[in-house]
């Protein structure tokens, strides 16, 4: 993600023409299998040429170590590194609900990261803000009637979202999804 802006939980420049939303849970082997196959093409892609910008919403469906994770994700998110966080959990994730994901898995993840300040990170994980945030995505996936992780959708900055499914979209099926946005926004400009 080097050289990427990131700001909370959005990946990419904010003037990108093109978003992609998605919902996602730190426990979910399909999320990491996502996270981890498709996403480095979308930002190699299309993330560094500034054509899409990702925001990611973390969801805690599957249990408790979903909500430490999601709370530890968000207190990285505040200083903009919420995707180097989620990487490594995802490329280090354990078995669903097995305690894996626990303080000490956190505080060495914040100790991998750099630029990241560890002890802001874990003082923000019990913050009024980031419970908001938590707050904020669990609305917004019952607005998007969200029944599972990961659920992406994609549309043009400031515009209506399509859904992209179902179940983890492929990388083709992304691609198209974000031609069609593309097109779209650039019609927009011309006319």
């Amino acid at each position: 993600f080097k050289g990427i802006p990131q700001a909370e939980n959005a990946l990419g420049a904010p003037s990108a023409p093109v978003t992609m939303v998605e919902y996602v849970d730190l426990q979910c082997p399909y999320c990491a299998q996502f996270e981890s196959t498709v996403m480095p093409r979308l930002v190699r892609q299309y993330v560094r040429s500034g054509q899409l910008r990702i925001e990611m919403r973390l969801l805690a469906f599957i249990g408790p170590d979903s909500e430490r994770g999601r709370s530890a994700a968000l207190g990285a998110g505040l200083q903009g590194k919420q995707f180097n966080f989620t990487e490594l959990l995802y490329f280090n994730q354990g078995p669903e609900n097995t305690g894996w994901l626990n303080d000490e898995f956190i505080s060495s993840a914040y100790a991998s990261i750099p630029g990241l300040d560890a002890q802001a990170a874990e003082k923000a994980r019990s913050s009024s803000l980031v419970s908001s945030q938590a707050q904020t995505y669990d609305d917004k996936a019952n607005t998007d009637q969200v029944s599972g992780t990961p659920s992406v959708f994609v549309g043009k900055r400031g515009g209506r979202f399509t859904f992209v499914g179902p179940g983890s979209p492929t990388v083709p099926v992304l691609e198209d999804a974000i031609k069609n946005a593309i097109s779209r926004a650039s019609k927009t400009i011309r006319e």
